[in-house]
């Protein structure tokens, strides 16, 4: 750059500006300005990473006028780019536009290192593309007999030389040097290199290779979902989620815990089964959209500490124990063969870091992506599964706290119960007079009472009830009188309506029955249907106990930061964002709160992992901020207990509820004596109809996709 002398270029959104040489590049001038201009073939009009957009017209806000005819005409190379990949009459490609005039440059997002990402499709929070591995393509000088030293010494070199890469520091894999001369020789001495972190090179391909690809998995212990990205642009090419094989060990974190201390070998074949089902996850997202799992460079991972050890082959038999002691709960680097997945040795991996006991690697993901620490309000963020693992604060200050609230919420314990899946009734209303239920299974978009919804579940039939159903049919029966506030069925409500049936020494309530041959499957892959469901008195039970140790965890995390109501609540994981804000507050499965600010948060643990595949300084920043965090351990606090009693009623035994008594008419609180006492909220009489229109709005604005 030249003070005073040559053109001036101006470049935006960055603003930065200089005067160079007659005849220099827009990329040589971007590199020497620090603009944010990408390319990975070194400026040799391949790749098409650096285009930019010249500015037409005179700009006086900058004093210049500034038109395309500034720049040198097209030439050869941008015309074969054009003829093979397309590139648009008002862009250029930086590494071949001259510069002969002032100009203004506009580099487009798309041609950013560090681009603005606004996810569609994943639901993720917006940040900057910062990626851990970056591709160099490098033309490497040929060996002669003057000059006969190593092929890997001429690399080292020619990053240096064209991409200003600290050779002397670069290390590289033993996997990359016995590959380096094939890739010299079959690509005439032109290479792409993969560099991870500015520090390893682990990967090598001939001539220009312009793809690098990563996943983010979530290891949970149900479900292990996994997200295939491009490196370079952050685009979700393919998401999919495996049965977590676990299982079969035991449905819950203890179970599994407990299999490894009773048998020998026990921790090992936990560890094979869920990195056969990790392997298994990423080879079906290559294969789902066509691309060389040789191309899939990184790795993150997230999940509770439990999963955390078992992935990376730890012993978890600490975890079941007092003090719940992690080997480490640092962020964990290593290769993707060293975690037996099918990827070339140089792939890297990353485990997110763990905050303490229970609260794993998936609350470090949670917390990532949705930033409670960012904000001024007060955040409960709840990740509600087999181990629920709650976050609470603001920017001033974060708690984490996890519960064991047991599979019930899945599907698991209970008599009807089923994992989410088509043919699963997720989505249930009872009529509080005639006591009648309507519902919606996963697979179709019609209630059970209106026309054409036979058809539309002939392939699925209606097998089971997954978590959200479970959670509504209960809350449900509470408002309509079925179940009282301790949580019992009546059976004086037998007389109203057949549906109230006796079951041994209590009472059920059918949710649904069969017709002869009506609800058929006609799929080898669908669950059988169930002839007839009940919610049975140990269902109820079963819900209770989940939802009051989830509801004391959340009330203890409050009583520690000293504040006796929430600002808004984040319910996250697979279960947790499908439950309907209004029916997850009467079941009293969290504190108070505006059903407004009630709402699902995604699979906040996965997209957290995405984030961190992504973005090298949002790694930095979550293990800043889980070093913040201060960890709160249930199982040695004394108001725990006293808070879960309290919580088995419906919705709560003492606490207030005025935020969902202003939207919903709850039948009186039972007082010590038995008689009934009016809520908090509304006056007078209950009014049904005030109470169906209040949770339909409420529930339409939940209700999508399942």
């Amino acid at each position: 750059m030249t003070a005073g002398a040559g053109p001036l270029v101006i470049f935006t959104p960055s603003g930065r500006r200089g005067r160079f040489e007659d005849g220099t590049t827009v990329l040589d001038a971007a590199r020497r300005l620090g603009v944010d201009l990408d390319s990975v073939c070194g400026g040799r009009g391949l790749c098409g990473r650096c285009q930019v957009r010249p500015g037409e017209g005179e700009f006086p806000k900058h004093g210049i006028t500034s038109t395309g005819g500034h720049l040198s005409p097209r030439g050869a190379d941008e015309a074969e780019y054009d003829r093979l990949r397309g590139l648009a009459t008002d862009r250029r490609l930086g590494c071949r536009a001259a510069i002969h005039g002032d100009i203004l440059v506009d580099v487009p997002p798309e041609s950013q290192v560090h681009r603005q990402v606004v996810r569609k499709g994943v639901p993720v929070r917006d940040f900057v593309i910062d990626p851990v591995v970056r591709l160099y393509e490098v033309e490497v000088e040929r060996p002669t007999l003057e000059t006969p030293g190593g092929d890997l010494a001429r690399l080292r070199a020619s990053l240096q030389r064209e991409w200003s890469l600290d050779a002397d520091a670069l290390e590289f894999d033993l996997d990359v040097v016995r590959a380096l001369q094939p890739a010299l020789e079959a690509g005439a001495y032109r290479v792409t290199v993969a560099v991870h972190d500015g520090q390893a090179v682990i990967a090598i391909w001939p001539g220009l290779h312009d793809r690098a690809l990563g996943v983010a998995i979530d290891v949970g212990s149900t479900t292990i979902a996994g997200h295939l990205a491009d490196l370079a642009d952050g685009a979700v090419l393919a998401s999919d989620g495996v049965m977590n094989p676990q299982i079969r060990f035991g449905e819950d974190l203890m179970s599994r815990v407990s299999y490894a201390m009773l048998h020998d070998g026990g921790a090992v074949e936990l560890t094979r089964a869920v990195r056969d089902a990790l392997a298994s996850l990423v080879t079906g997202l290559a294969e789902r959209v066509g691309v060389d799992r040789d191309d899939i460079l990184e790795i993150t991972l997230v999940g509770n500490p439990i999963m955390h050890h078992l992935v990376l082959g730890i012993d978890p038999i600490p975890l079941g124990s007092a003090p719940f002691a992690l080997a480490t709960d640092g962020p964990v680097r290593t290769t993707a063969r060293e975690l037996e997945l099918p990827l070339r040795p140089g792939a890297r991996a990353y485990f997110l870091p763990c905050i303490a006991g229970h609260v794993g690697a998936d609350a470090a993901g949670a917390i990532l992506s949705q930033t409670p620490y960012l904000r001024d309000e007060i955040t409960l963020l709840v990740d509600v599964g087999t181990n629920a693992e709650i976050v609470l604060g603001s920017r001033a200050r974060l708690l984490a706290a996890s519960s064991p609230t047991g599979p019930a919420f899945e599907g698991a314990q209970i008599s009807c119960g089923q994992r989410a899946a088509p043919g699963a009734i997720e989505r249930v209303r009872i009529d509080h007079v005639t006591l009648e239920p309507r519902f919606r299974v996963i697979g179709s978009s019609r209630w059970s009472d209106e026309v054409g919804f036979a058809e539309s579940t002939r392939r699925t039939g209606v097998t089971g009830v997954c978590g959200s159903g479970i959670v509504e049919v209960i809350a449900e029966l509470f408002l309509a009188g079925v179940i009282t506030a301790d949580g019992t069925i009546d059976g004086s409500m037998a007389a109203r309506s057949p549906r109230v049936v006796p079951d041994g020494r209590t009472y059920s309530y059918v949710l649904y029955e069969a017709t002869t041959g009506a609800d058929a499957t006609d799929t080898a892959d669908a669950m059988p249907a169930r002839p007839r469901m009940a919610i049975t008195q140990n269902d109820v039970r079963a819900i209770q106990l989940a939802k009051a140790a989830l509801y004391a965890g959340a009330r203890l995390l409050m009583d520690h930061l000293g504040v006796d109501s929430v600002d808004r609540v984040e319910l996250a994981g697979a279960f947790g964002s499908q439950i309907d804000p209004l029916h997850a507050l009467v079941l009293g499965l969290v504190p108070d709160a505006p059903v407004d600010r009630v709402g699902p948060a995604g699979n906040a643990a996965g997209t957290g992992a995405l984030i961190a595949l992504l973005s090298g300084e949002a790694r930095r920043e979550i293990e800043g901020v889980v070093r913040t965090v201060e960890k709160i351990e249930t199982a040695i606090e004394p108001r725990f207990q006293e808070h879960f009693v309290d919580a088995m009623a419906f919705p709560h035994k003492t606490a207030s509820m005025p935020h969902l008594a202003a939207a919903v008419e709850l039948p009186p609180r039972l007082a010590v004596g038995g008689e009934a006492v009016p809520r908090a909220g509304r006056s007078g009489p209950p009014n049904r109809r005030r109470h169906a229109v209040a949770a339909s709005t409420v529930v339409a604005s939940s209700e999508g996709e399942p």
